[in-house]
């Protein structure tokens, strides 16, 4: 025997209440859609690393060795060149001794090298003494990682040219040739020196390593 279905007839009032309940539902998801589009947006502008062109957000920290270094003094002298970093990352550990030759060739009196740690003072030393880091590193661990939450910081290592007015002129994220030859470009060009060959014929450096 075959089943018939009836189809159920909605009184006037019953459809009424069914209508305004779908109108109102269709309102409530438009809604959430756009607080969710708003909050998204706000935390993706929030977690935006600074780019060139950027102003570069001032901050003071101390160095292993209990030095205070100022951003907005040391762009008085010239650029800057911050790195930050973490021991445990291995991207930091391959890019910063190619950091050590950029301040070996034109780091001095006029332009600063900084290594900006996430890591606490003893592990950081351990660091540089095992990679032969010796221009300056400061610590923003001890400091809830104010600064790094400054410059929106999403990877490491992320390093930044930071020019004498304050201007970003390089913002670069893990480890990329091309970004580490241009800052050496622009220093050799601002101190009005040779530009000296960052990479050595007999080494086999990739173009890039994400952070």
């Amino acid at each position: 025997m075959q089943l018939t279905h009836a189809t159920p007839t909605l009184r006037p009032s019953t459809s009424l209440r069914y209508t305004q309940a779908m109108e109102m539902l269709r309102r409530l998801s438009r809604l959430s859609r756009a607080i969710f589009a708003t909050g998204r947006k706000r935390t993706q502008n929030h977690m935006t690393h600074i780019v060139a062109g950027n102003i570069a957000p001032g901050f003071s920290l101390k160095s292993l060795d209990n030095k205070e270094y100022s951003l907005a003094t040391l762009v008085e002298r010239g650029p800057v060149v911050a790195a930050f970093f973490k021991i445990s990352c291995p991207v930091c550990q391959f890019t910063f001794p190619f950091l050590e030759r950029l301040c070996k060739h034109y780091g001095g009196h006029a332009v600063t090298f900084l290594g900006i740690s996430q890591d606490d003072a003893r592990s950081t030393a351990k660091f540089a003494r095992e990679y032969g880091i010796t221009f300056p590193i400061l610590i923003d661990d001890e400091n809830g990682y104010v600064v790094s939450n400054a410059y929106g910081l999403t990877n490491v290592p992320t390093i930044f040219l930071i020019d004498i007015d304050g201007t970003v002129k390089v913002s670069s994220m893990g480890f990329d040739k091309k970004d580490l030859e241009t800052v050496g470009a622009e220093l050799a060009e601002r101190k009005k020196i040779s530009l000296a060959p960052l990479f050595r014929p007999d080494e086999i450096v990739p173009a890039n390593k994400p952070g």
